[in-house]
C-alpha cells in the first residue's frame, strides 16, 4: 500500500461567514501527481495555500509527511516546494545568482548551471530575470522550488498564458518532479492537462469535494451513468497540427 504524505481532515476556512472551504476530507498518495479542479470559487486555491502554510485553518486539521501543519509551519516550509501563479524575481540578478540565493534561504548551497540545465534554462544562466518569457519563468520557478529538495510540490494553474509548446515541456518538467521522487499537488482549468498528468483528481465545487478518483475511473462512472454524446473520433485536434506546423521545439 503507498504511504500516505498528504492528510487533510475536516479542513475548514470561513470568509464573511461563508464557508469557502466546508469540511474537506483528503490524502494524497506519496510519489503522485494528484490534482484539484474545479470552476472559479471553488476553494482550490485556498486549499492550496492552507497546505502551504500562507493562510490560517479555520477548523479541521492537516498534517504533510507526518507533521502537524498548524502546529509546526516552520518545519513545513522545509519540506515543500511551491510554484506560484504568477512567479516574480529580482529584475536585476542573473538566473545563477536567483538559484544560489534560493539554495542559501535554505542552508544548502548547489550548482546552479545543473539546475538551469534541468529545465532547459542552461544557456540563460547569466541572464537577468527581466529578460524571461513567461514561460521562461514558470521553469525557473520550478528550478528554484527544488533547490532544497522537497518532498511535496506545489503548483496553482502553472500553465495558464503559455504557448502550446511552452505547455507541452512544462508538463515534462512536472512528470521529471514526479520521477525525483516528489509528490506534486496541482491546480488547473485544463481538464485535458489534468487528464494526461495526474494520477488522480479532487473536483470541488461550493468548498466540497464531490468526486475525487483517477481520470480514467471518473470518465467510466460518467459513462456508467448513462452519459452519451455525438460519437466523433478524430485522429488530430487542432492543438497537434499547431505542434506539427512549428514545431515542439521550446521558442525562448
Amino acid at each position: 500500500m503507498s504511504e500516505i504524505i498528504l492528510r487533510i481532515k475536516n479542513l475548514k476556512k470561513i470568509y464573511d461567514n461563508k464557508a469557502v472551504v466546508n469540511e474537506i476530507n483528503l490524502e494524497v498518495k506519496k510519489g503522485e501527481i494528484f490534482g484539484i479542479l474545479g470552476p472559479n470559487g471553488a476553494g482550490k486555491t485556498t486549499t492550496l495555500e492552507m497546505i502551504e502554510t500562507m493562510r490560517t485553518i479555520d477548523g479541521g486539521s492537516i498534517s504533510l509527511a507526518g507533521i502537524d501543519i498548524s502546529k509546526h509551519p516552520d518545519k513545513i516550509k522545509k519540506i515543500i516546494g511551491v510554484q506560484p501563479q504568477t512567479p516574480a524575481f529580482q529584475d536585476k540578478q542573473k538566473l545563477t545568482e536567483i538559484i544560489e540565493m534560493f539554495a542559501a534561504a535554505y542552508g544548502e548551497k548547489v550548482n546552479a548551471q545543473e539546475f538551469l540545465n534541468e529545465v532547459q534554462l542552461g544557456e540563460k544562466a547569466n541572464s537577468y530575470a527581466e529578460q524571461l518569457s513567461g514561460g521562461q519563468k514558470q521553469r525557473l520557478s520550478i528550478a528554484v522550488a527544488l533547490v532544497h529538495n522537497p518532498k511535496a510540490f506545489f503548483l496553482d494553474e502553472p500553465t495558464t498564458g503559455l504557448d502550446p509548446q511552452a505547455r507541452r515541456n512544462l508538463w515534462e518538467l512536472i512528470k521529471m518532479v514526479r520521477d525525483r521522487g516528489v509528490t506534486v499537488i496541482m491546480t488547473t482549468h485544463y481538464l485535458d492537462e489534468a487528464e494526461l498528468l495526474c494520477d488522480r483528481v479532487a473536483i470541488m465545487d461550493h468548498g466540497k469535494i464531490i468526486a475525487l478518483d483517477s481520470p480514467k475511473n471518473l470518465i467510466m462512472q460518467l459513462l456508467k451513468r448513462g452519459f452519451k454524446k455525438a460519437q466523433k473520433v478524430e485522429q488530430a485536434s487542432l492543438d497537434d497540427v499547431f505542434i506539427d506546423l512549428t514545431g515542439k521545439a521550446l521558442r525562448d
